[in-house]
C-alpha cells in the first residue's frame, strides 16, 4: 500500500497510469516545460516559444496548455486522472490576444485594452507594461495566422513588432506559438534564460505515443466515428493507429499530427474496400495524403488538387460555396463545376466549414494551414497566374460594376487576389470599391504596392484608409470621408461619382482650399454694393467663408496682427481681394445663430453638427489631425480648418 496520495500518484507515473490530456493525447514533456513556465518554477525561463513543422500540431498543444490555465474549463477536464506535473496551478487566466486576421498594430493594442492602458502611442504600451506592479501573462497563439490577407508577411511583423519588444519587458511573461523561420529571430539578442524554444520537431519532443493515441481517438466511434469493421474492434484500431502513426512519423521524429487526422480523415470518408493491414494507403506526409485519397477513389490526384486549390488561395475565414466551382474553373481553364457538384468524398477529407458568415452564406476552408502550403507550394511563378485568373474571375462576379451588390467576399478580397497578381493599380480607379469593400484588408493590400505605382484616386484612398479602419465607419460615413478627400486632392469628378452610388451622404462637399496654418475660420458675408441709382433693388450681401491664416500669407489681408483670406462660401473660387475691406465682414449675431435648425459642437478630431429640435446627430465630421476651427452658417454650410486647410460641407440631412 502507498503511504501517501503523492506516492501513489508518483507510482503512477512511473507505471504510465496517468490518463493522457483528453484533447491532445500526449505531449507530456512539453506539457510539463509549459507548466514549469505558469508556475514560474526556479529556473524557468520568462518566455516560452512553441514552434514547428506546418502540422506539427503546435496550435493543437497550445489550445491544450490553455484548457489547463483556463479557471472556468479546468472544471471540465479530468484534473485528477492527469499527471500532476502536466497540471498548472490555479491561477486567473492569461491574457490571450489571438492574432488571426489582425495586423501588428491591431494586435497590440488589443492587448492594450486588455490590460486598461491608457496609451496613445506603441512606445507608451510597453513603458506601462513595464511599469506594472506584477508581472502579467500573456499567451499569443496562431502568429502564422496573423494578417488582413496572406502574402504580406504580417505574422513576421507580428513578431518584430509585438512579441520581440513584450519578450524584452521584464513583467511579462510571454508564450507563443510562432513559424519556425520566426522562432530564432524572435528568441535573438535576449539575455540568456529568457527565452525557451520549444520545437516539436526536434527528439527531445518527440512524442510517438502520442501520435499513436490520436490516431485511435480518431478511428473510435467513442468520439464520433462511424462504426465499421476497423474502428469497432479494439484490436484491429489498435494495429491500425499504430500503423498510420508510424508511417506519419517515418519523415522525423516529430511526426504529423495533420498527416494522421488526414490519413483518417481519407479512410472514413470512403472505407469501401480498404484493408487495415495493407499500409500502401497510408501517407507519409500531407502531400502523400492527397495524392493516395485520390488514386485509392480512382481519380487523378491531380483533379484533386485543381479543386481545392482555390481554397489555399483563398482570404479570409473561407471561400462563399458558390464561388468555389466559378473559380476552380478560372484556375483549372475549364469548366469543373460538375466535378465539384460531385467532391464530397474526393474533397471531403481535406475541407472544413468556415465560420458562419453574418448573411448566413456557406463558407469553406482547408483543414489546415499546412494543407494550403503543400498546394500552393507546387503552383509555378509563386502562384501569380493562378490569382491573375481568380481576380479576373471575382471581378465578372460583380453584377453590372455595382460592387454594393457583389458577394461580400468579392468586394472585400478581390485586392488581395489581385495583389498578388501584380494587378492591383489597375483595380485601384473605382470609388464603389472603396467605399463598399471592408477598409483593413483593402487598406492592407493598398499600403503593399509603391506610391509611385498608384493613381490618383488610390492614392487619396491610402491617405484616408488609417481614419476608415480606427474609426470602423460605416459605408455611408466611408463614401463621406471618401467624398470629401476627393475635393481635397482635386478629383472632383471621383466626388461626384460617390454621390452617384445611391448612399444618402450627410453632406456634399463645396470647396477645399490647401492654405497652410488656417487657425479659425467663420461664415460671414459681405455688405452689398451701393446701388447705381435709386431705382436699382438693393442686392443681397454677398455669403463668405473667412479663414484666419498667419500673416504674410500669400493672397491675405492685414487685419489686427493677424490676416484673412476671404472665399466665397459656397462657391469653390475665391473673392478677390482688390479693393475688399476686411473691416466691413459681417458675422450673423447670436439671435442668427440660436435661429438656425442646426448646432454644432466640437472636439480635437471630430466636429458633429446636430437638430436643434430632435438634439439627434445629422453629420459627424472625423479628422486624421486636429480641427483649428469650425463654423456653420445658418442655412447648413459647415466650414473646417486643419493645419492643412480649409473646406466647406453643405449638410444635406434634413433638419
Amino acid at each position: 500500500m502507498y503511504r501517501t496520495h503523492d506516492e501513489r500518484r508518483a507510482a503512477e507515473a512511473m507505471s504510465g497510469q496517468y490518463a493522457p490530456h483528453p484533447h491532445i493525447g500526449g505531449r507530456t514533456a512539453a506539457l510539463r516545460a509549459l507548466a514549469a513556465w505558469r508556475m514560474e518554477w526556479p529556473g524557468t525561463p520568462r518566455c516560452v516559444v512553441l514552434t514547428g513543422s506546418s502540422g506539427s500540431g503546435a496550435s493543437r498543444l497550445l489550445t491544450g496548455f490553455l484548457m489547463l490555465c483556463d479557471p472556468e474549463f479546468r472544471k471540465q477536464l479530468p484534473l485528477a486522472e492527469l499527471d500532476p506535473t502536466i497540471v498548472p496551478p490555479e491561477l486567473p487566466a492569461p491574457a490571450v490576444p489571438g492574432p488571426d486576421g489582425l495586423t501588428a498594430a491591431q494586435l497590440l493594442w488589443v492587448l492594450a485594452d486588455h490590460f486598461g492602458l491608457k496609451a496613445s502611442r506603441v512606445e507608451d504600451v510597453y513603458a506601462q507594461l513595464a511599469a506594472l506592479d506584477a508581472p502579467v501573462t500573456v499567451v499569443v497563439p496562431d502568429v502564422d495566422l496573423a494578417g488582413a490577407i496572406r502574402g504580406l508577411d504580417e505574422p513576421a511583423r507580428v513578431v518584430r513588432e509585438v512579441l520581440r519588444p513584450l519578450a524584452a519587458t521584464e513583467t511579462v511573461r510571454l508564450l507563443t506559438d510562432v513559424p519556425r523561420p520566426l522562432a530564432a529571430e524572435l528568441a535573438a539578442g535576449l539575455p540568456p534564460g529568457t527565452v525557451q524554444v520549444i520545437d516539436l520537431d526536434e527528439p527531445e519532443w518527440d512524442d510517438p505515443e502520442g501520435l499513436v493515441l490520436q490516431a485511435d481517438a480518431l478511428l473510435s466511434p467513442q468520439f464520433g466515428a462511424p462504426e465499421l469493421p476497423f474502428t469497432t474492434d479494439s484490436q484491429t484500431r489498435g494495429r491500425l493507429a499504430a500503423a498510420i502513426a508510424g508511417r506519419a512519423a517515418a519523415n522525423g521524429p516529430g511526426g504529423s499530427r495533420l498527416t494522421v487526422q488526414l490519413a483518417v480523415n481519407g479512410l472514413l470518408m470512403a472505407p469501401e474496400g480498404f484493408d487495415p493491414a495493407d499500409e500502401q494507403w497510408l501517407p507519409r506526409g500531407i502531400g502523400e495524403a492527397l495524392d493516395l485519397h485520390a488514386r485509392r477513389l480512382g481519380a487523378e490526384p491531380e483533379l484533386l488538387r485543381r479543386m481545392l486549390l482555390p481554397l489555399a488561395l483563398a482570404e479570409g475565414q473561407g471561400l462563399p460555396l458558390q464561388l468555389w466551382a466559378p473559380l476552380a474553373s478560372a484556375v483549372a481553364g475549364h469548366d469543373m463545376g460538375e466535378a465539384i457538384a460531385g467532391a464530397m468524398t474526393l474533397a471531403g477529407p481535406f475541407v472544413t466549414p468556415g465560420e458562419s458568415a453574418d448573411d448566413g452564406r456557406t463558407l469553406l476552408k482547408l483543414l489546415h494551414p499546412g494543407l494550403a502550403e503543400e498546394l500552393r507550394s507546387g503552383l509555378p511563378d509563386g502562384g501569380r497566374a493562378a490569382q491573375t485568373q481568380i481576380a479576373v474571375a471575382l471581378l465578372e462576379q460583380v453584377p453590372a460594376q455595382n460592387w454594393a451588390q457583389a458577394d461580400p467576399y468579392v468586394r472585400d478580397y478581390i485586392a488581395g487576389h489581385a495583389l498578388a497578381a501584380g494587378l492591383l493599380p489597375q483595380l485601384l480607379t473605382d470609388p464603389g470599391l472603396f467605399t463598399f469593400a471592408d477598409p483593413v484588408p483593402l487598406r492592407a493590400a493598398v499600403d503593399a504596392v509603391p506610391l509611385e505605382a498608384l493613381g490618383a484616386p488610390a492614392r487619396t484612398y491610402r491617405r484616408v484608409a488609417p481614419l476608415l479602419t480606427r474609426t470602423e465607419a460605416p459605408e455611408v460615413l466611408r463614401a463621406a470621408l471618401l467624398e470629401t478627400a476627393f475635393v481635397e486632392d482635386g478629383l472632383r469628378d471621383y466626388a461626384d461619382a460617390v454621390h452617384a452610388l445611391g448612399l444618402v451622404l450627410p453632406w456634399r462637399t463645396l470647396w477645399s482650399v490647401p492654405v497652410p496654418g488656417v487657425s479659425a475660420v467663420t461664415a460671414a458675408a459681405l455688405p452689398a454694393p451701393s446701388p447705381s441709382s435709386s431705382l436699382s433693388p438693393e442686392a443681397a450681401p454677398l455669403r463668405v467663408a473667412v479663414l484666419v491664416v498667419p500673416e504674410g500669407t500669400p493672397g491675405a489681408l492685414p487685419l489686427g496682427g493677424a490676416a484673412v483670406m476671404v472665399h466665397g462660401l459656397t462657391e469653390p473660387t475665391p473673392v478677390s481681394q482688390d479693393a475688399l475691406d476686411p473691416t466691413a465682414i459681417l458675422r450673423p449675431d447670436e439671435d442668427e445663430r440660436a435661429a438656425a435648425p442646426l448646432a454644432l459642437s466640437r472636439g480635437a478630431d471630430y466636429v458633429r453638427v446636430w437638430d436643434r429640435a430632435s438634439q439627434e446627430v445629422v453629420a459627424a465630421v472625423i479628422s486624421d489631425v486636429p480641427f483649428t476651427g469650425a463654423d456653420l452658417s445658418p442655412d447648413g454650410v459647415l466650414l473646417l480648418a486643419t493645419e492643412r486647410g480649409a473646406k466647406a460641407l453643405r449638410i444635406t440631412t434634413p433638419a
